[in-house]
């Protein structure tokens, strides 16, 4: 099985790009310039994603599969004893997905607006604020825990740690979360995302 991961560098496509090589899966890579939608080969974006957004996964069959959490889901499942997502129909895969639905709602599209230019400052100040609530509810979560779902590593992991690397750009500081700071680090000095951080050139 040999996919095609079309991303931008740091952007939200850096979870499924750790997710596939966590899960051991062959594939290949195509960066996308988002305000161009230009590929790397040339190509438009939009050729394969009408929205013209990454993360794009095209499979063997030429079927596409866009959207982060819906794409990690998919590749966890092709690696069932990867532990990347709990078995489907569990409660902890609903657990899995609830933590999916968190990020991508409550963290991720709370960051959008703090690297828009054209958004008002007063506007960037609270959502500033609701980052704040948000990761002090993560970081209760993870108290005495490795990970979202305990001691094992899911794609939910790999989510977060790609979100939550968007501090530093926009200014949000992470210091009051110790737990959140701490998983950062833990989950930055996993192989397969320094591989997929150095594949995508956002580390040396």
């Amino acid at each position: 099985m040999t996919l095609k991961l079309y991303y931008s560098i740091g952007a939200c496509s850096l979870s499924p790009h750790i997710a596939l090589r966590e899960a051991g899966l062959d594939f290949t890579l195509e960066k996308v310039d988002l305000k161009t939608k230009q590929t790397g080969s040339g190509g438009d974006i939009r050729q394969e994603n009408p929205k013209g957004m990454v993360p794009v996964l095209v499979l063997d069959s030429g079927e596409v599969l866009t959207e982060g959490p819906a794409i990690v889901q998919w590749i966890a499942d092709q690696k069932p004893n990867s532990g990347l997502a709990p078995p489907c129909g569990t409660m902890a895969r609903y657990h899995l997905m609830e933590w999916l639905n968190f990020v991508t709602s409550e963290l991720h599209k709370n960051y959008s607006p703090l690297f828009n230019p054209k958004a008002p400052e007063e506007y960037k100040k609270l959502v500033h604020e609701t980052l704040a609530a948000r990761y002090a509810f993560v970081d209760e979560k993870l108290a005495g825990k490795s990970y979202l779902m305990g001691e094992q590593f899911t794609v939910a992991d790999g989510y977060l740690f790609t979100v939550t690397n968007w501090a530093r750009l926009v200014k949000f500081d992470l210091t009051p979360y110790p737990n959140v700071v701490a998983f950062q680090e833990r989950v930055r000095h996993r192989p397969h995302v320094v591989e997929a951080m150095k594949a995508e050139r956002i580390i040396k």
